[in-house]
């Protein structure tokens, strides 16, 4: 992984994703790209919004130029707020020794410039939660279940608050997308010298293939250079590996993005979205 594209809103959020975008560009060599796209709602508003029916007949011709001079003064602060964000997040990273930041500005939704932009790298950053995140404390921010859905490319939600990385915590269910991550982690030289720690949750019934899929997951770690922590654990896996992480002290969480059927998602939601909601720790997914 030699490129990062790194999502911001400038919030709180935001603020540590520049933390760990700079640990994994430091620890792969990688070079950051930094987006951030204005809502294109506003830029709309300023350039062809028809004011003169919201002031009703016989307003006058200075009120109407007044309230579109607004308009476009608002469209003037979003850039300039673009650009401070931009910047501060350039800084940040730079502080932490990233030697190689590109600044990118759009206007539009993020979710729909994602896939141009997502072409030419190779892992996504982006926070748990966004702006609103004080308003709002248990739920995902407005662009990331979406993101992570749509994106085809490993993605790292970070955590509010950023903590050097020591403990690793792969949530392996045998899936393809897990032996993905596991293989990522013996190939790439951001978690040499990591602990890592593997567990399978199952239902009580389903224990023996829990265990068996642990077993293999620590084969291959080992043959990587690992030597893994493991368990395999019954219940609920969004509450287990929630514990888990949380008891063992853990400080990135690996898994398996979205990998249930999707009417049982509609009925009461993914395993990836309850993790991503209750955990308080980066999460590294891979579809």
């Amino acid at each position: 992984m030699k490129r990062i594209l790194l999502c911001t809103d400038g919030s709180l959020f935001s603020q540590s994703s520049y933390q760990y975008g700079a640990w994994l560009a430091n620890r792969l060599a990688a070079t950051v790209d930094v987006i951030y796209v204005t809502d294109s709602r506003k830029q709309a508003a300023a350039e062809a919004r028809n004011l003169s029916g919201s002031v009703g007949l016989g307003a006058s011709q200075a009120l109407l130029d007044r309230l579109v001079a607004i308009e476009h003064e608002k469209a003037k602060l979003d850039r300039d707020r673009a650009k401070i964000i931009l910047q501060d997040a350039k800084n940040t990273l730079a502080k932490n020794g990233v030697e190689t930041v590109n600044l990118i500005h759009e206007t539009g939704f993020l979710v729909d410039c994602l896939q141009e932009f997502e072409a030419n790298a190779d892992l996504i950053i982006l926070g748990k939660r966004g702006e609103t995140a004080e308003f709002a404390p248990d739920h995902l921010g407005t662009n990331l279940e979406r993101i992570v859905r749509a994106a085809c490319k490993p993605c790292l939600v970070t955590s509010r608050q950023f903590k050097p990385v020591d403990r690793l915590l792969l949530a392996y269910d045998g899936s393809p997308s897990c032996k993905k991550i596991l293989q990522f982690a013996i190939d790439s030289p951001a978690f040499q010298g990591l602990q890592l720690h593997i567990i399978s949750v199952a239902k009580q019934a389903e224990m023996a293939k829990a265990i068996a899929r642990v077993d293999e997951a620590k084969a291959k770690a080992r043959s990587g250079g690992f030597e893994p922590v493991f368990d395999a654990i019954a219940g609920l896996p969004e509450v287990a590996i929630a514990r888990y992480a949380e008891e063992n002290q853990i400080d990135l969480l690996m898994m398996g993005a979205y990998g249930h059927n999707r009417i049982r998602h509609l009925v009461i939601g993914s395993t990836t979205t309850q993790i991503l909601r209750t955990i308080n720790i980066p999460v590294l997914l891979f579809r």
